[in-house]
């Protein structure tokens, strides 16, 4: 990495990469505690599960106002929104008095959990030069990693030290205030990274830019190719993310592992997952986004193809913890390999409504495989497994095909450094190859 690219990178760090860790860390450490509080407020396990998946819904349904917020008032203007919003809805959860209060602020921090990364998104992808665009989305996915990583584990402290099962909930709103005082005051990352070379000012910002025919639905229908086939197979490893959070505790209580060895193989998984994170993004502004995205996928389609047929070995518990293993190297490998490609494939000028379109697709992707594979658990843990690796390569099939046709590998000038500013002429356009 140049000093330049370091130095930028450094620079971002308290106005996109240090909110993004506080917004994650909060809503990680709240969001598993959300059954329980259903629970001591009097509802069943099934009505507790659907309040703690109002999240999700929230996230899902949340785009496309986001990107009508996003292209009206800007990028960090909409940050601070859905933090304010957030704020509100973790006050809600804290103050709930019943579950349909409780549900609604679930749903709300969903909601405004959408705009922040849709806004995050589209800032990074308008300003950042094509040339490390990778390097740094990929640590915009391992700021979220180290929040889901660490969240539990604050959770578990505070409720250690306190015993209130509304610390927690506390913690999230503490950070979302400390999100929004540095989203407010950190140094303006529109202005720092228009600065550079290759930024500069974005056409149509503002109410021009978010007329009908630049909404979500038109951004889809001039882009629907891309958006549908590598779109798909973006959703199939989105998928892929959220089914081995299910999957692989399941198999572990399954082939008779305790809480504690459960804990230490999706542990283990999850720390390889987060040391792998920056190295997907050298190896996408290295050597294209098709060398994170299928080596990721096949890596996945393996290991779940493998664990299919162990369940009745004897070493079934070893065969389980690398599987995992090779599951989490697959999984740090594609680190912001989903915001990379859409932010490749979205128009410069109004990049937020393919985004949120982008979005939406690899959000419903995440939501409901879980959901499929659970159901398939429920008659066959092994046919479960066999399932999600013939979906892994369906994924890797796609990406394989339609990577190169869409997003061509950068061709860098002759004797020029991948890692040097880009040219102040502006983002090359990618050749064929």
């Amino acid at each position: 990495m140049s000093n330049a690219t370091r130095d930028l990178l450094l620079r971002l760090a308290p106005s996109i990469y240090g909110p993004t860790i506080l917004f994650t860390l909060g809503a990680y450490a709240m969001l598993p505690i959300v059954p329980v509080i259903a629970v001591s407020q009097g509802a069943g396990l099934g009505l507790s599960g659907v309040i703690a998946s109002a999240a999700v819904v929230g996230r899902l349904l949340g785009n496309l106002p986001a990107s009508w917020l996003v292209a009206r008032a800007g990028e960090r203007i909409a940050m601070l929104i859905a933090s304010g919003v957030a704020f509100a809805g973790a006050l809600g959860v804290a103050l709930a008095p019943g579950l349909a209060v409780l549900g609604t602020s679930v749903f709300v921090i969903g909601f405004a959990e959408s705009a922040f990364g849709l806004a995050r998104h589209s800032l990074m992808t308008t300003r950042v030069p094509v040339s490390f665009r990778a390097r740094a989305l990929s640590l915009i996915g391992g700021s979220h990693r180290f929040g889901r990583f660490a969240g539990p584990f604050l959770a578990a402290g505070l409720l250690g030290l306190t015993g209130d099962e509304q610390a927690p909930v506390w913690a999230f709103v503490v950070c979302l205030a400390l999100t929004a005082l540095l989203v407010g005051f950190a140094p303006d990352p529109e202005r720092l990274l228009s600065d550079r070379p290759g930024g500069g000012t974005v056409p149509g910002r503002g109410a021009e830019a978010a007329r009908g025919s630049d909404g979500m639905l038109a951004a889809i229908r001039i882009g629907r190719a891309p958006l549908l086939r590598i779109g798909g197979s973006a959703a199939i490893l989105s998928g892929l993310r959220s089914v081995k959070d299910v999957l692989l505790p399941l198999w572990g209580v399954s082939i008779g592992l305790d809480a504690t060895g459960v804990a230490l193989v999706v542990g283990i998984a999850g720390t390889i997952d987060f040391a792998l994170f920056y190295a997907s993004g050298q190896v996408m502004d290295r050597f294209g986004r098709l060398w994170a995205a299928l080596p990721a996928t096949v890596a996945m389609a393996l290991s779940f193809l493998v664990l299919a047929t162990t369940h009745h070995l004897p070493g079934a518990v070893w065969w389980l913890m690398g599987c995992a293993v090779v599951i989490g190297i697959g999984n740090g490998l594609s680190s912001g390999i989903l915001l990379t490609l859409g932010a490749d494939l979205a128009p410069r000028e109004n990049p937020a409504p393919y985004l949120a379109a982008w979005r939406t697709l690899t959000d419903f992707g995440g939501a409901t495989a879980p959901l499929a594979v659970s159901a398939i658990a429920a008659v066959s843990l092994p046919l479960a497994s066999a399932v999600t690796g013939m979906l892994a390569v369906a994924g890797a099939v796609g990406f394989a095909r339609w990577i190169p046709r869409y997003i061509p590998r950068l061709r860098w000038e002759a004797g020029r450094d991948p890692d040097a500013d880009p040219d102040p002429s502006g983002p090359r356009t990618p050749s064929a190859g």
